[in-house]
């Protein structure tokens, strides 16, 4: 490895460097797998694979069916469910080995994040790499990352006896347990050399973009609802919604609140809804920092920020007018995330900018 390779920093000496450069590249690896599981889990989501595997092996379940029997026994295990009785009945083996190799994938995908992320860890701490700070930070991931596999469990568990489809509420605890992880390695891997100086939240701006991460965050939990209960599919206009900007029949369900979860036409509308919301007032961030600053890096990021949901907005509209294909659909999730962590990453700055 040359020298131009490494990521000197003022102060830092070249074994310093070569640490940094390697933790941030495990940290930097992890988050990339974080990510790409979640657009796998969306597509198994989107192709309706969630249910095919009925039990939890942490550990034998990493070894799929390699025989004919073993494949049968699996479809068999499959049909004792209600989404197998009431949906697919006759389904045939070829039908199953596709939805089986989606959740396969899933779950084989998410040992391997435990792998690539635990391994080095666990070097980088016997080498004396990791500070005290990150050694907590690396700890609370791992503790996370095996949080979501118990959430992912228990999230199927609630489709294989009286559904034939998970809960939407456990869909979104899943989903948004993956949004805290990637947020919480955008963070990680900003602060992975030390050099972070003390957050101030009287610097300007960094309430508002503080809030902006939460409505994000909160707009990523609505979306798991529409997804969990298909909402994307019934109301298919836009701008107008079943004919009206405010549609009739938004709590039509008793007690009111159970319409928040459960009514379809009101889960999308919220979606809808918190997007306008977050689109406002991300430009007006970014219309603020720059009558405040001009044309200054923190500008700059404000508007790439304004940018990024600009798109998201444009892909969200065009998955809804085009009944959700998964290409669609998996850029609108795979955009959400970057967009969460790109206001991690910005907010953090803002506090911290001298």
């Amino acid at each position: 490895m040359t020298d131009m390779a490494l990521p000197y920093a003022a102060g830092k000496t070249r074994d310093e460097a070569t640490r940094v450069f390697w933790i941030r590249a495990w940290l930097v690896t992890s988050a990339v797998l974080v990510f790409i599981m979640v657009l796998v889990g969306g597509a198994t989501r989107l192709t309706d694979s969630g249910l095919s595997i009925t039990e939890w092996r942490p550990i034998t379940g990493a070894i799929p069916p390699l025989t004919q029997e073993a494949w049968l026994i699996e479809l068999e295990k499959y049909r004792q469910i209600p989404e197998y009785q009431l949906i697919n009945k006759g389904m045939t083996m070829e039908a199953f080995q596709f939805i089986y190799w989606w959740e396969w994938g899933h779950r084989f995908l998410g040992r391997v994040i435990g792998i690539v992320f635990f391994v080095p860890f666990a070097f980088f701490w016997l080498k004396g790499w990791l500070s005290t700070r990150l050694k907590w930070k690396g700890s609370l991931l791992l503790a996370l990352g095996g949080f979501q596999g118990f959430i992912g469990w228990y999230m199927v568990s609630s489709g294989l006896v009286d559904r034939v489809d998970v809960s939407q509420y456990r869909l979104a605890m899943h989903l948004g347990m993956a949004a805290v992880i990637f947020a919480v390695f955008a963070y990680v891997i900003r602060h992975a050399d030390g050099r972070a100086g003390a957050f101030r939240w009287s610097m300007p701006g960094t309430v508002f973009a503080t809030a902006l991460t939460m409505l994000i965050f909160i707009q990523v939990l609505m979306g798991a609802l529409v997804a969990g209960l298909d909402a994307g599919l019934t109301f298919v206009t836009w701008p107008l919604m079943d004919g009206q900007i405010i549609p009739n029949g938004l709590l039509v369900q008793s007690p009111w609140y159970l319409n928040f979860g459960e009514n379809v036409m009101t889960v999308q509308f919220n979606h809808r809804l918190g997007a306008y919301i977050v689109w406002a007032l991300v430009a007006l961030h970014a219309v603020l920092i720059y009558r405040r600053e001009g044309w200054s890096i923190s500008a700059k990021w404000a508007t790439g920020l304004f940018a990024l949901v600009s798109m998201q907005a444009v892909v969200g509209v065009l998955t809804l007018i085009n009944l959700v294909p998964v290409s669609l659909a998996l850029t609108h999730q795979g955009l959400a995330f970057l967009i969460l962590g790109y206001c991690v990453l910005h907010a953090d700055r803002l506090g911290r900018v001298a």
